[in-house]
């Protein structure tokens, strides 16, 4: 089973990246849609989330909103939460691939938003980064509801310069130029990695992938 990391900065088209692969049938693992069920009602981070940072949880969820002012800009703070998900996320991974591999997948995507920033890449046969120019991607993101300048700026900061993420590829796949250009483009990757000579990147670089 050939393992993607799919990446690329906030308002690259990352996610609707993702269902173009989901729809050419490779199922595709959502890293940030766990992170919502986690901090639901009910999820596995919240209590702990609650006492790292109190008052951040309403009405038995977390408040994304009031964790992002605590933690946003915070590196000693940031890295108390990363602590905290990282760990129930990789749990959630491990039966996304019980599931796919015993449905018989040959191509799985994970939809990594930080996945150069975790040192994901180590961990998959193939990086794809979503990419766009960046003009295109500042006038997605601040048409966002509740996004501001500096809130984006913030995000950016953390995240790898588009520039490198793309020069860290194996494969980038640009939004700027349409949907349908885009869906060609995830098609031509998923024939390329099907094919018989394509080689993973642990085999390039002469190493082999860590177990999932």
């Amino acid at each position: 089973m050939i393992v993607i990391g799919l990446t690329g900065s906030i308002g690259m088209g990352k996610s609707t990246t993702a269902v173009m692969f989901a729809a050419e049938g490779a199922p595709v693992y959502d890293a940030d849609a766990e992170v919502h069920a986690l901090y639901a009602v009910g999820g596995a981070a919240v209590a702990p989330i609650e006492a790292a940072f109190p008052g951040v949880v309403k009405d038995g969820a977390v408040d994304r909103a009031a964790l992002g002012q605590r933690v946003l800009g915070d590196e000693a703070a940031m890295k108390r939460l990363e602590a905290i998900v990282h760990p129930l996320v990789g749990l959630s991974r491990v039966t996304f691939f019980e599931k796919a591999q015993a449905a018989g997948a040959d191509v799985v995507v994970l939809d990594i938003p930080l996945l150069f920033e975790t040192g994901g890449e180590t961990r998959v046969d193939a990086v794809v980064v979503v990419s766009a120019p960046a003009e295109l991607q500042r006038e997605r993101v601040l048409a966002r509801q509740g996004m501001a300048p500096e809130k984006f700026e913030a995000i950016l900061a953390r995240q790898t310069p588009d520039t490198e993420k793309r020069g860290r590829a194996d494969f980038v796949i640009d939004t700027g130029q349409g949907l349908d250009a885009a869906r060609d483009q995830v098609r031509q990757v998923l024939k390329t990695l099907r094919s018989p000579g394509w080689k993973p990147r642990a085999a390039l670089e002469g190493g082999s992938k860590p177990s999932q």
